[in-house]
């Protein structure tokens, strides 16, 4: 039985030389990992601004019944971003509408990207500020404020503690969701997986790096949401 471990470990050795030492092959998963970062980064910005804007836009015209037409492009937007897939989307925002135009490939995915993630972003939001109750709007108008000072200052806050574990989530499938980038020939954390593969003919080594690191990238991820959390209860007290 030790002598099959053995052999084993040599193999999975000899494997791991090949996949990752042998000519730096490394440098492609790292250079991958940067950049499904950078892309994860911006477009969870873009995400947020874009969803935040929508869902405040959403739940006055559910509450008013002001800014009709806002509301109505607004549903427009959600309805095709949740309605189609997020490669066909990349693909269309590459292929179609940036490709002419010369926009790099890094710009156009985390435009992609932001975009899809701001719809998610936008329910989830609304949803939050539409469970808060009404008489916070009064109070803060009562007070003075007006509706969007009331809506940013009071509203939005509570909302953003009651769904934070939901955008945690949203931004954690916003990050493994770039794995498709490689349809648009961008190498990011995948692809440079599939480039070793592609040079070493071997599957195991490469894949389970590929998966290894992304569930550390979201293992630290969940780790400082529940810190965020923690504080924000605190904060209550």
């Amino acid at each position: 039985m030790f002598e099959a471990f053995q052999a084993w470990f040599l193999e999975m050795k000899e494997e791991f030389i090949l996949n990752f030492v042998t000519k730096n092959r490394w440098e492609y998963l790292t250079d991958g990992l940067l950049k499904t970062l950078q892309i994860t980064f911006f477009a969870v910005i873009i995400g947020i601004i874009l969803g935040f804007i929508v869902a405040v836009i959403c739940s006055t015209y559910a509450k008013t019944g002001k800014l009709k037409f806002l509301n109505f492009l607004c549903d427009i937007y959600l309805a095709l971003i949740r309605g189609t897939p997020m490669v066909v989307q990349l693909m269309i925002m590459y292929f179609i509408v940036f490709l002419p135009l010369g926009v790099d490939k890094t710009v156009t995915a985390v435009l992609a990207f932001g975009i899809n993630s701001g719809a998610y972003v936008a329910e989830i939001v609304r949803g939050g500020i539409m469970a808060v109750d009404e008489g916070q709007m009064e109070a803060g108008r009562s007070l003075g404020f007006g509706y969007v000072p009331t809506m940013f200052f009071i509203v939005i806050p509570q909302a953003f503690k009651a769904v934070l574990p939901a955008l945690a989530n949203e931004f954690i499938v916003l990050m493994k969701e770039t794995s498709v980038c490689s349809f648009i020939g961008l190498n990011d954390l995948t692809r440079g997986g599939d480039i070793i593969r592609g040079v070493t003919y071997s599957d195991f080594m490469p894949l389970i790096a590929v998966a290894a690191i992304y569930l550390v990238l979201v293992m630290i991820l969940s780790y400082f949401v529940k810190l965020l959390e923690r504080r924000l209860r605190n904060s209550e007290r």
